[in-house]
């Protein structure tokens, strides 16, 4: 039995097989008891091989996602989460960690205010504790910016490292967190005054779960994520995750020191010679204003549907990081659009359509969304060109305008 559990090999297939078990239909609870049994102590790096393996063996990542908690309940108590190395000040894991310390401190509050509700007789008033509920949710929606730091930093680096269907499986987990939350949100919003069985209802229906979707993402990040991005990311590649971070921002908490390796700088920009076109020329540095001064934001997809180039103009619409380039697009999105990605790249390569656009309301602006096929001069597909653009004080104008008018300038010096 001892070679048994110590066989590395023979203990990831008995985890695939529990982990088929589950998706046959067997309780967390039956499977438990012989996953300990058998393996005892599961190291983490082992559970995320497991995943890519079944990925690659043709389990989709969307059953993997979708039984992802149960996965979790039939694990706990078994998982070895890897070593927690001391960190420096300001070394992203060190900032993720303080963060999830945070988020944490939040649920365990939320937790005492939904036991303190369940204490109320059901005819007394909640209104107060359905305020002090709120404030607890609000501080928790700042999850966004710790979500998209992993998707837009620390996924790209992983993938680079042959690590794939981790990340794509905890996106897609991140978005569902994002729908409890909003739910959440939206069901705080319209409670109004509600006795204490009006909020108990609120809390068992949609407010706990959605604590309970974070509370559980931080465990797989401490636990997984955080130990395998220290095993699989290089030195000069968290310098990379460092300098994208304070463009996305922090969740609740934030480094109170610019932390910088040795022995690492920050990459030369180069002057360059002057980028020659048929109708003019730039040099580098004129070329690089003029892409971000234009009042929309732009990336570039080449033909084998990798980022090669995002503008960084002052007031981007959508989070983008030099971690992106050199990434499949296609890993860039959440896995429910990924399906409408990929059938806009095809149609574009394959010559049946030129364009794409949409259109959505977006924390009350009016953004369009336009995708373009790019051909050179004989029709071969060079890639697609995503445009992105506030339109929202454009759509206000009326009239005319036919005068020159610095109407801020006027007001400062004024």
């Amino acid at each position: 039995m001892s070679e048994l559990i110590h066989d590395r090999r023979r203990r990831k297939d008995l985890l695939k097989h529990m982990i088929t078990q589950l998706h046959s239909g067997e309780a967390p609870d039956a499977v438990r008891p012989q996953l300990a049994r058998l393996l005892g102590k599961v190291p983490y790096d082992e559970v995320v091989e497991v995943e890519q393996e079944l990925i690659a063996d043709g389990m989709p990542p969307e059953e993997i996602l979708k039984l992802c908690d149960v996965h979790t309940a039939a694990l706990q108590g078994t998982l070895i989460a890897g070593p927690v190395a001391p960190l420096p000040e300001g070394h992203p894991v060190q900032v993720m960690r303080a963060e999830n310390q945070a988020l944490g401190f939040e649920v365990e509050a939320l937790e005492k205010l939904f036991t303190r509700l369940s204490e109320l007789p059901e005819d007394e008033e909640a209104v107060d504790f359905m305020h002090d509920i709120r404030v607890r949710f609000n501080s928790l929606m700042d999850v966004e910016k710790h979500y998209l730091r992993k998707e837009h930093l620390l996924f790209p680096f992983l993938e680079k490292h042959g690590v794939t269907g981790p990340p794509t499986v905890m996106w897609g987990k991140h978005d569902e967190t994002r729908e409890l939350l909003a739910a959440a949100i939206e069901s705080l919003e319209a409670a109004g005054k509600v006795n204490a069985g009006e909020a108990r209802s609120v809390v068992d229906l949609v407010l706990r779960p959605a604590a309970e979707a974070v509370s559980g993402m931080i465990d797989k990040e401490e636990q997984i994520l955080l130990p395998m991005c220290l095993d699989k990311i290089e030195k000069e590649e968290w310098f990379e995750v460092a300098r994208g971070s304070d463009e996305i921002g922090y969740c609740l908490v934030a480094p109170e020191k610019v932390w910088q390796p040795k022995g690492v700088a920050p990459a030369a920009r180069g002057n360059g010679g002057p980028v020659r076109l048929p109708t003019g020329s730039f040099t580098t540095a004129q070329l690089e204003a003029v892409l971000n001064s234009i009042p929309f934001d732009i990336t570039f997809v080449d033909a084998d549907d990798t980022v090669r180039y995002f503008s960084h103009g002052r007031e981007r619409i959508f989070a983008r990081t030099p971690a992106i380039l050199g990434r499949k697009v296609q890993f860039c999105h959440p896995p429910k659009s990924v399906d409408l990605v990929q059938r806009i790249l095809d149609d574009f390569r394959n010559d049946r359509q030129q364009h794409a656009q949409f259109w959505i309301e977006l924390g009350g602006r009016f953004v369009c969304i336009e995708y373009f096929a790019l051909r050179d001069s004989d029709g071969a597909f060079l890639g697609t060109l995503e445009v992105s653009q506030d339109l929202t004080a454009k759509r206000a104008l009326t009239g005319q305008q036919r005068l020159l008018n610095y109407v801020e300038a006027q007001a400062h010096h004024e």
